[in-house]
């Protein structure tokens, strides 16, 4: 399954549109990561634990979308694009969404 953030892919010709595909999660704070976090804010730099998180929560989503475009069909999906959100206090959502489409010659 070919995943890419642009419109078209060079050299390839669409033959099959499907439309949007999706796929999220939603990802709250580990109280050990958030303790963490409270004492690098005294200090500065990078919070690695919450990296970690939405590295994971991006993957999954990733994942996910791909799961639904290959159950219609699609051996690829174009135009990717991540979203996020607050769903409450300590927890958010991953949205990964783009077009299913079968490409020639893949």
């Amino acid at each position: 399954m070919l995943i890419s953030n642009m419109e078209i892919v060079p050299g390839k010709r669409v033959r099959e549109h499907f439309g949007i595909v999706q796929g999220s999660t939603v990802q709250s704070k580990h109280v050990g990561r958030d303790f963490m976090a409270s004492l690098k804010n005294l200090v500065g730099g990078e919070l690695t634990g919450y990296t970690e998180l939405l590295e994971d929560a991006r993957e999954y989503a990733l994942e996910r979308m791909t799961s639904q475009a290959e159950a219609i069909g699609a051996n690829a999906v174009v135009n990717v694009r991540f979203s996020t959100s607050a769903i409450s206090a300590g927890a958010s959502e991953i949205l990964a969404y783009g077009t299913a489409v079968v490409l020639d010659d893949m």
